[in-house]
């Protein structure tokens, strides 16, 4: 083993770092010495990093060796030389790519007149790119919203600064829908992308049939009160009244210190519901 090693090292340490040929002669040397293909793999990447073959290729390589072959040379071929990586067959690929980063491979082969092969070679080798899947968010904002939200956010923080109790203090109300869901796959959902570009986002799945709506109010001790929308009602101004008193009614039952020190506070969106003109009457009651 020792032996092993120190040859190894004086190979890769006189060979030119990238060199094609020299790598497929230390894939020979380990066929020789009985290494498996994976181990000759792992010691190309050590000696070479970067620059070294991929797995694929390594094996390959491995495999030819194993059935008799001696030579590290690429065998001549005959025809006209191959232009799949010319720099306008390049500049083609870029340009399809990117009018649409969520083609397939397939898609960009039948446009450009490639093979799969070389077609996945220029976005890999050349372009740099990966395909990966799209990054869930909640939403997707324009910059006007995330503006607006920061502002909200930095309100907030200000608040909490000057009283720290603030948060304790904060009921927070939302309706959900609860769905069976048609998901989209991360295939479905994957593009192709250099380093440098963002990755790519999708907002939610895919719906399918609703089962109900929830109605939730919680703070940062726990649960306050929650109900189901009943099958066929519309969550309109008069029906968001109705859950408003039955959580009033919760606080003072189950929140009764919160419900004597009066100071707690509401918090939920700006649904029609929410800000029509009975709700904001019950408001100024209430």
């Amino acid at each position: 083993m020792a032996v092993f090693f120190t040859l190894f090292s004086c190979v890769s340490a006189n060979i030119e770092i990238g060199d094609v040929k020299d790598q497929r002669i230390c894939i020979k040397f380990h066929f020789k010495v009985n290494k498996t293909a994976a181990e000759t793999h792992r010691m190309l990447k050590e000696a070479f990093g970067e620059q070294d073959l991929s797995q694929a290729r390594t094996f390959e390589w491995f495999t030819r060796f194993e059935n008799g072959r001696e030579s590290v040379e690429d065998r001549k071929h005959s025809g006209r030389l191959s232009t799949r990586t010319t720099p306008e067959m390049i500049a083609k690929v870029s340009e399809v790519i990117l009018e649409d980063r969520g083609q397939t491979n397939h898609d960009v082969c039948n446009r450009v007149g490639l093979s799969y092969g070389s077609c996945q070679s220029i976005l890999v080798d050349e372009l740099n790119m990966r395909r990966i899947a799209a990054k869930f968010v909640p939403r997707l904002l324009n910059n006007e919203q995330r503006d607006h939200r920061v502002q909200v956010c930095t309100e907030l923080q200000n608040a909490v600064r000057h009283d720290p109790d603030f948060l304790s203090r904060v009921i927070t109300g939302d309706e959900s829908r609860l769905y069976d869901y048609d998901p989209e796959t991360k295939q479905q959902s994957s593009q192709w992308k250099t380093p440098s570009s963002p990755r790519p986002k999708k907002a939610r799945q895919v719906r399918n049939n609703i089962k109900s709506m929830l109605i939730f109010f919680f703070f940062i001790g726990g649960n306050v009160h929650k109900e189901f929308v009943p099958s066929g009602q519309t969550v309109n101004g008069k029906f968001y009244c109705e859950v408003l008193r039955r959580l009033r009614e919760n606080v003072r039952h189950k929140r009764p210190e919160m419900w004597k020190n009066g100071d707690w506070l509401l918090h939920h969106d700006n649904a029609p519901a929410h800000t029509s003109l009975v709700v904001r009457k019950f408001f100024t009651k209430k």
